[in-house]
């Protein structure tokens, strides 16, 4: 079977590799086609595969391409992974917003709303030719925002099209762990929308097991989601959040704690995988000893800002060891490849789950997946406030899905508006114009 990788020469492709030589079962992935547009960055992490592969006698074989529709052609998965404008897009989407006094994380708020706009042209794009070229291919959505760019992508792909995410399921297993529990067979009762959802059950031998760990202050502190938030507020919700609501209920300190640094994510990470990049072409038979270094800072100083305002310390090898989303995407293969059945946390469309939202909108719900591929799971609704948050959220994406369609500038500014993070329509056309004058993805919105 064949795996072809959309953003081949991303930095995070290795996870993916990796995950694939520990699969030894019949009927697995034996070819695997890297596609990206730079042919340098294809290049170095071509060379960290192949250095993988070395202990390995039937490991997949790698081969690279700069030519879409070759690799698409014969897929048997696409895996989708791309970062339209690259990291240096990213790090406008950053400081576009800091200076309109605005967080500029790259999937929350006005960062994500920009880098949605850029990207679900191109996803679409690559939709509309895998519907044409692998029409039989099932497509895995990594490309954030994962949410936005699913939802988008599915009415040229209808359900074979799956997003996916290691937040929830990695918040599951600490969770999980913190109580000695067996992880792999306890299913997590969470719901929302990709980066924005809640643990609100952790169910294991016919027990919720959730309202024991919301008691144990020893267990709820000892792991990362219970740090970042704080006993005291988890409590209060009676759930626990996904890492990403950090930046909803702790808007101002966060928006504080990354004003005061001298650079952003964005600009730590594009100065990071530059090095590495000139670094592997440079010394290409270091390329693994490389990318693991490089990897091992990145890990470590993920979520910083956040962390700091919660004083929650660095992260540890539990917090870090969880698993990810290469982990999530070699599950999700395996289910559909062998018809194995699976309980996996995905994005997939509600289709009656929750009743807040509509069948087709995007959620972030515990699935069922086998040859069929993905369906949702009963969990349980929304409270007010949830309910309140997601719907507000999913209007954003839907204007914003509709702002990249169309080019309709009033659909752009409505969908910055609407977001919680942004508190002024005067704000959201400063964000917009601030963002096209200088990314050329979005110049199309200039007034």
């Amino acid at each position: 079977m064949r795996l072809t990788i959309l953003g081949g020469g991303g930095f995070r492709v290795p996870l993916v590799y990796q995950a694939l030589l520990g699969d030894r079962g019949a009927g697995r992935i034996t070819s695997v086609m890297l596609y990206d547009t730079d042919r340098a960055r294809l290049s170095s992490i071509g060379a960290v595969l192949r250095q993988q592969a070395a202990r390995y006698s039937d490991a997949p074989v790698v081969t690279e391409t700069t030519d879409l529709d070759e690799a698409l052609r014969g897929s048997d998965f696409i895996f989708s992974a791309i970062r339209v404008g690259g990291l240096e897009g990213r790090t406008i989407d950053e400081r576009v917003a800091l200076d309109l006094g605005v967080l500029g994380q790259e999937t929350v708020g006005a960062g994500g709303i920009a880098y949605a706009l850029r990207t679900l042209p191109v996803a679409v794009g690559i939709a509309q030719r895998i519907a044409e070229l692998a029409p039989e291919a099932w497509v895995i959505n990594f490309t954030n925002p994962a949410g936005m760019v699913t939802e988008a992508m599915i009415p040229y792909l209808g359900d074979r099209v799956i997003g996916i995410c290691d937040s929830p399921s990695g918040l599951g297993r600490r969770a999980a762990l913190a109580l000695g529990l067996d992880a792999s067979t306890v299913f997590y009762d969470y719901a929302g929308l990709n980066h924005l959802g809640w643990l609100r059950g952790l169910q294991s031998g016919g027990v919720d097991h959730l309202p024991a760990l919301l008691a144990d202050s020893d267990a709820l502190g000892a792991f990362e989601e219970g740090r970042l938030f704080g006993v005291e507020w988890l409590r209060s919700l009676g759930s626990i959040p996904n890492e990403y609501l950090h930046y909803y209920y702790f808007a101002r300190e966060t928006l504080a704690a990354v004003q005061a640094v001298e650079q952003t994510r964005g600009t730590f990470l594009l100065e990071q995988q530059s090095a590495f990049y000139a670094e592997t072409a440079r010394r290409p038979a270091d390329a693994l000893e490389l990318w693991q270094k490089t990897r091992a800072e990145r890990e470590s100083t993920y979520m910083v800002e956040s962390r700091a305002v919660a004083d929650a310390g660095e992260r540890d090898e539990r917090d870090m060891s969880a698993g990810g989303y290469e982990q999530v995407a070699l599950s999700l293969m395996r289910a559909i490849a062998h018809n194995e059945r699976a309980s996996l946390i995905l994005n997939v469309r509600n289709r009656g789950t929750l009743r807040h939202l509509d069948d087709d909108a995007v959620v972030e719900i515990p699935c069922t997946v086998d040859a069929n591929g993905a369906r949702p799971l009963t969990v349980t609704q929304f409270t007010d406030h949830q309910a309140g948050l997601v719907c507000a959220v999913k209007a954003v994406e839907r204007s914003t899905i509709e702002a990249a369609a169309t080019g309709s500038r009033a659909a752009a500014v409505r969908a910055f508006a609407w977001h919680p993070l942004i508190d002024s329509v005067t704000a959201a056309h400063q964000l917009l114009d601030g963002y096209s004058s200088r990314l050329p993805e979005l110049a199309p919105f200039r007034p």
